[in-house]
């Protein structure tokens, strides 16, 4: 028994300790089972506390997920180190069940009064000791880096609203430049959701607990965000080539770098080079009916939709798949173009103000829903 023990606490050991060094410490995506169990656990847990199934009850309910998250993987890598020496120190000495995690219990949180002069206890009593603080303190300052990547990731999904609405929309970000006469604006737009693009693959591949950190409103998602602003490059490139800018292939190539690295480390199957006449789950007749809503609009394109389609396909298919699958694991905003949810929710167009300028004006022109 006590070898059965032993050999038990040692590997349960070691998982929590790969655990905590694959989500705290190795700058890389490196998967770690733990969490995302955790993760899938909770998810679904507060999916039940939203019966009806809408999506703002569901937002309101996995608004919780992230810091359930925090407190749940201190919590599990806790219990199960506080386990593991449990099991260690019955192995190796005639403790009791009881006072063997008495004794763990005793050292991981350094309150003493278990302790004795047992010499044979002592090296297993202050690798606990060291266990506990260590832990925390990487929790801790684990906390910081999260709420920067976070920062800097809103203050561009907050910038993007004005350009695309709530919830966002490739065509209707074209559709509101050619609008306000503010065409000339999307390269420095590109320019920095590619830049924003290349941040979260980085971090939000190495901190996977990001995807579970959403925005402050119900109708904003970096990850719809980040299909619109590819979706919107990829229109006009496909529609309008001559003029379109070098930023829109730009941020294309690092939009869905950052998704494929996302993928990587949450093991999403993908296929890393896809043939560009491959079906699309996105319709021609949706593009068509986005492609007439430009047109109204005022954009001026290039190409026949039917000639159009063939490339646009050849952009979108290489990130359909990832973002469908994030924005359903992520419970997003069923936004236009952005795939089913696990949840009954109708596509929801981005809201576009009326036109209020003096005089007869543009006609405001409402989102295609598709």
């Amino acid at each position: 028994m006590e070898w059965i023990s032993g050999v038990a606490g040692a590997l349960l050991l070691a998982v929590v300790l790969s655990s905590i060094l694959r989500t705290l410490v190795v700058p890389r995506g490196l998967y770690s089972g733990l969490v995302f169990r955790l993760w899938w656990t909770l998810r679904r847990l507060l999916r039940l506390t939203s019966p009806r199934g809408g999506y703002e009850n569901i937002d309101r309910a996995q608004t919780w997920l992230a810091p359930l998250m925090l407190i749940g993987m201190l919590a599990s890598w806790l219990g199960g180190a506080l386990l593991a020496f449990g099991l260690l120190l019955y192995a190796v000495s005639p403790l009791s069940w009881s006072n063997a995690f008495r004794e763990a219990g005793s050292s991981m949180f350094t309150l003493g009064f278990a302790s004795g002069n047992r010499l044979k206890l002592s090296v297993l009593d202050f690798v606990a000791a060291a266990t506990g603080p260590v832990v925390i303190a990487l929790q801790i300052a684990y906390l910081p880096t999260l709420y920067a990547a976070y920062n800097r990731r809103e203050l561009e999904v907050t910038l993007l609203q004005s350009r695309a609405g709530e919830p966002s929309w490739g065509p209707e970000i074209l559709a509101r430049q050619w609008l306000v006469d503010t065409e000339t604006a999307l390269p420095e737009l590109y320019r920095s959701w590619e830049r924003l693009a290349s941040d979260m693959g980085e971090s939000h591949s190495t901190y996977p607990i990001l995807l579970t950190f959403r925005s402050p409103r119900a109708h904003r998602s970096w990850l719809v965000g980040l299909i619109a602003v590819m979706d919107a490059a990829a229109m006009q490139l496909a529609l309008a080539p001559r003029s379109a800018p070098p930023e829109a292939r730009l941020v294309l190539r690092a939009g869905f770098s950052a998704l494929r690295d996302i993928a990587r480390a949450l093991r999403i199957p993908f296929d890393a080079d896809p043939r560009p006449d491959a079906a699309l789950q996105l319709t021609l007749v949706e593009f068509d009916a986005a492609a007439a809503m430009l047109e109204a609009a005022g954009f001026r394109s290039e190409r026949t939709v039917e000639e159009a389609w063939p490339q646009f396909r050849g952009w979108r298919i290489n990130y359909e798949t990832i973002a469908y699958e994030l924005c359903r694991r992520c419970d997003a905003v069923p936004a236009l173009w952005t795939g089913p949810r696990d949840f009954a929710a109708s596509p929801v167009p981005p809201r576009r103000p009326a036109d209020r300028r003096p005089g007869e004006g543009r006609p405001e022109l409402p989102p295609a829903k598709g």
